[in-house]
């Protein structure tokens, strides 16, 4: 079984905490990792630029000059892609589809790899529970400044609404539930801390 480091109100270590080593005890696949990362921003993008071609450029269909006897290469139509203004040869279209396949097992595997990775370079911590008694953000950046965190990315089991609005304003803090934790927000932050509650439902769901 892996150990956690578990933390109190203060911060400190208090002991530590059993965990699976399928999930926190992984090595690390950097492969792996950065196919899941690039899939998952991918797959997040979506088709919202477009381009115009040569037919749909506004433009005159008479010819620019002469064939001939000017010097210049010919020219039909104002609307070639090599004249400034033109259309492009194979335009962007809104409906382009950026989606990358990524099987589940996979998934889990970069996510449980970098769960694995943060808990070898002491990134990652847990704590009993995490609450604030009203959604006010001077609470809960109190809190966290008490933790001895700055920029931290909290996860927590199910969504507590006081701990998600005092949350909001503090722009190097975030606050999501286990079943929304992506790679990008894993990787982004320099501290993760977990409540108790959440490193069960992570095991239960990747385990």
């Amino acid at each position: 079984m892996m150990e956690l480091k578990l933390i109190d109100e203060q911060g400190q270590e208090a002991s530590r905490l059993q965990a699976s080593d399928v999930l926190f005890g992984r090595e690390y696949n950097e492969a792996l990792i950065h196919q899941v990362v690039v899939a998952y921003q991918a797959n997040a993008r979506g088709g919202n630029r477009a381009q115009k071609d040569r037919g749909q450029v506004k433009h005159t269909t008479s010819k620019p000059f002469r064939q001939k006897g000017t010097g210049r290469a010919r020219a039909g139509m104002s609307s070639s892609p090599l004249w400034r203004g033109g259309g492009r040869i194979f335009p962007n279209s809104p409906d382009e589809n950026f989606h990358q396949k990524l099987n589940r097992k996979m998934y889990r595997a970069g996510v449980a790899s970098i769960l694995s990775q943060l808990v070898r370079e002491d990134r990652l911590a847990v704590i009993d529970s995490i609450a604030v008694d009203a959604p006010k953000t001077k609470l809960f950046a109190r809190k966290i400044k008490s933790l001895g965190y700055d920029h931290v990315l909290v996860i927590t089991d199910s969504f507590d609404e006081n701990v998600f609005l005092a949350s909001r304003n503090l722009p190097n803090v975030l606050v999501l539930e286990v079943s929304e934790t992506d790679p990008v927000s894993l990787i982004r932050f320099p501290k993760v801390l977990l409540t108790r509650s959440a490193v069960a439902k992570f095991e239960e769901i990747l385990g």
